[in-house]
């Protein structure tokens, strides 16, 4: 159950990027084609390519975190023994959970009410601000959620063999590495 629930998210987020990603090219690409084969450059391109990166940025640190792409120091951890290692991995996962509901949920929630409320309008979009901003209450819920699994499948004694390499086969059930 949970396995196809995290596979649907994977899916869903994976599915979002390649499109956010098709836009800004597309957009791109018709902003530079209007600046130079016209005489009138396009006024709307570089604020949507702004708001995309924003959303493909965000987006992506979540997907980053959830095939462990993200930039990490290892070397200590790998010295630790393996029960060690076990402990330092949840202690890192809860401290991403940390992180992720209280600067990017409460955090991110608060910044889109205020501009929300204060009606803030993009220049050339017209759009209101709040919502370009609701990806970062978005990545954090999606940051913990697969902190949350990764503590799981920790816990579980997967070894996360199926978090590095291949999230697209359901986790093995291994036998439980303590390092007692």
């Amino acid at each position: 159950m949970v396995y196809i629930m995290i596979k649907t998210i994977d899916t869903l987020l994976s599915f979002t990027l390649a499109i956010l990603m098709g836009l800004m090219v597309l957009d791109v690409t018709w902003q530079i084609f209007t600046r130079f084969a016209t005489d009138s450059p396009s006024s709307w391109t570089e604020e949507l390519a702004r708001f995309l990166l924003i959303w493909i940025g965000l987006l992506g640190a979540a997907w980053a975190y959830r095939t462990r792409s993200h930039l990490g120091l290892s070397y200590l951890v790998e010295k630790q023994s393996p029960a060690m290692q076990k402990k330092l991995a949840i202690f890192s996962y809860l401290a991403a959970i940390v992180f992720a509901i209280s600067v990017m949920i409460f955090g991110g929630s608060q910044l889109v009410l205020l501009t929300l409320n204060l009606n803030q309008f993009s220049a050339s979009l017209g759009v209101k601000i709040g919502y370009v901003y609701m990806i970062i209450p978005i990545s954090g819920v999606l940051i913990t959620i697969y902190a949350l699994d990764f503590i799981r499948a920790t816990l579980a004694g997967e070894l996360d063999a199926h978090l590095y390499q291949d999230i697209d086969k359901p986790p093995t059930h291994q036998a439980n590495v303590t390092g007692e």
